[in-house]
């Protein structure tokens, strides 16, 4: 199972809609609980957990596979998202776990946000799947009403990089 997690908490990201429309292609489950986190506070990452913070480690845990979608913001990553990945610093549970991201910025865009969730992503040791890391550009017009989008080479190099990102994932020892 690969687990989605989106950096957006905008109605109508790209980025959730890149992520509904993989879900469409695979066992897949979407961490949902990005505006539930507490703000990341060393002092609190220990047990017992905020009960947000619990399962996103869970989620982590269990998944075979990771991938990400985040917007840039500021020339870096929104807020709330890093916030997200500084609670993955302490658990280990992202440790060896193979990982991939969308970067659906159009007009070359997004290089920061990029840059930075691979800084951080190899900081916790999680492992970039080549071929699963990877540029779509994905205009907003490209989600349909219902979140899924629908466009045939937009749909391919998803596909894609969700192959490569299955062909990497081994289920986690339970």
């Amino acid at each position: 199972m690969i687990l989605l997690i989106c950096g957006s908490l905008r109605a109508g990201s790209v980025n959730a809609a890149v992520l509904g429309t993989a879900a469409t292609f695979t066992t897949a489950t979407t961490f949902a609980g990005l505006a539930d986190l507490p703000h990341f506070n060393p002092d609190d990452d220990r047990d017992p957990l905020p009960p947000a913070v619990a399962d996103l480690r869970a989620r982590i845990a269990a998944a075979d596979a990771l991938l990400f979608s985040t917007p840039e913001y500021a020339g870096g990553l929104p807020g709330s998202f890093k916030n997200l990945l500084d609670w993955t610093v302490g658990g280990g549970e992202i440790y060896g776990k193979p990982a991939g991201w969308v970067n659906v910025a159009v007009g070359g865009r997004g290089t920061g946000a990029e840059e930075h969730l691979a800084m951080v992503l190899r900081y916790v040791g999680a492992v970039a799947v080549d071929g699963a890391c990877v540029r779509v550009p994905v205009p907003r017009e490209a989600a349909g009403p219902d979140g899924i989008i629908t466009d045939p080479a937009i749909r391919t190099a998803l596909g894609a990089a969700l192959s490569a990102l299955a062909g990497a994932a081994t289920p986690p020892v339970r």
